[in-house]
Parts: structure tokens; sequence; C-alpha cells
């Protein structure tokens, strides 16, 4: 009868150790899934982040150009009506331009 305890036992405790090996392992893969999804999470986060500030960056750049483009265009401008105003001013000049453009 002695024996018989102790067989039993050691069956008991046989099963709660495979019971707890598989539960154990479905948690630690359950575990290491989470945490894998949790890194993609991140890195997708931080790929969203860099393409919005270089975005940003771009952006900033564009407006820069436009800024300049502008100015340039509005000296190209002054600079045309300068010229229009001197010609009138000095109608010999003016004269004179016309032949170049003629001739």
């Amino acid at each position: 009868m002695e024996n018989g305890i102790v067989v039993l036992s050691i069956m008991a405790l046989f099963i709660l150790s495979l019971f707890g090996f598989t539960y154990g392992s479905n948690t630690l893969a359950k575990i290491k899934k989470k945490k894998a999804q949790n890194k993609k999470v991140r890195l997708e986060e931080l790929k969203l982040e860099e393409r919005k500030r270089k975005e940003a960056l771009r952006d900033e750049k564009r407006r820069k150009q436009n800024e300049r483009r502008e100015e340039i265009q509005r000296e190209l401008k002054l600079l045309e009506e300068m010229k229009l105003n001197n010609k009138w001013l000095n109608p010999k000049r003016a004269e004179k331009i016309k032949q170049e453009k003629v001739g």
C-alpha cells in the first residue's frame, strides 16, 4: 500500500509537470509573440515620425524656394519697370533701343 501511494504520487507529479511544461511553453510563446508585435509597432511609429520629420524639412525647403522665386520675380519686375521708366525719361536712349531691336 505504501508503494502504491509513492507510485501514485510520482505519476501525479509527472502529469502535473507535463501540464506545467505545456502551459508554460504556450505562455512563453504568447509572451514572445506580444513582444515581437510591440517591437513592430514601435518600429512603425518611429518610421512614421521620421517620415513626418522629413516631410516637414521638405516643406520648409520648398517654402523657402518659393519665397526666393517670388523675391526674384519682384526684383525682375522692378528692374523692368525701371528700364521702362528710363526709356521714357531719356527719349534719345529710347529711340536708340528701338533701333537696336529693329536692326
